[in-house]
């Protein structure tokens, strides 16, 4: 596999980490560097990782990966999304503000997330673990740099959108990311 074919699924694989970045960035009232530092190492320390995980774990487990993969990434962003969607409503401004970045960016909520946008990178480990031609740790290494840039931006870019949406912008964080878990259900159910 090239250099220029793995960067294709590093950012293919980065898509849904940008995403869910950039609607954090977006419910974020205050997103900034540190946030844009933090979603970035969360998700591309993930995207590193899984897809050691599935060529380590590779032919033994694929299977049974492959099969259930989309539908715990499905359940773990409706999950959070919905959290997000539930405390838009119920929370006062002031609290919401205060609270919704203690809750976004918590470490279990961005471990949730991480693993969330990372599932599919573990079945594309699996996949180099049958092919001969891959150097699993400059693969691995690529594929959680892009994703790290990728997150970066978004978390950013999520900001810039989240000062036009102030009042509202926690309700669509929440809705745009129980639409890519149910993207990622969809796309691997019926694709």
């Amino acid at each position: 596999m090239s250099l220029f074919e793995i960067f294709i699924v590093a950012v293919s694989l980065a898509m849904d980490a940008m995403a869910v970045s950039a609607s954090s960035g977006l419910a974020l009232k205050r997103a900034g560097l540190k946030h844009a530092c933090m979603f970035g190492c969360y998700f591309g320390a993930f995207q590193f990782i899984m897809p050691l995980i599935g060529f380590f774990c590779g032919i033994g487990f694929g299977g049974y990966i492959e099969k259930i993969d989309h539908w715990v990434a499905f359940g773990l962003l409706s999950l959070i999304g919905g959290k997000m969607i539930y405390d838009s409503f119920h929370e006062g401004a002031e609290e919401t503000e205060n609270r919704d970045e203690e809750k976004i960016t918590s470490p279990k909520n961005m471990v949730l997330m991480a693993v969330a946008t990372s599932i599919d990178a573990l079945a594309v480990g699996i996949s180099f673990a049958l092919t001969d031609n891959v150097n699993i740790w400059a693969a691995s290494a690529i594929i959680g740099i892009v994703a790290f840039v990728l997150s970066f931006v978004g978390v950013l870019a999520g900001k810039q959108i989240g000062s036009k949406f102030e009042k509202h912008a926690a309700l669509v964080g929440g809705v745009v990311l129980m639409i890519i878990g149910l993207r990622i259900l969809i796309t691997d159910l019926f694709f």
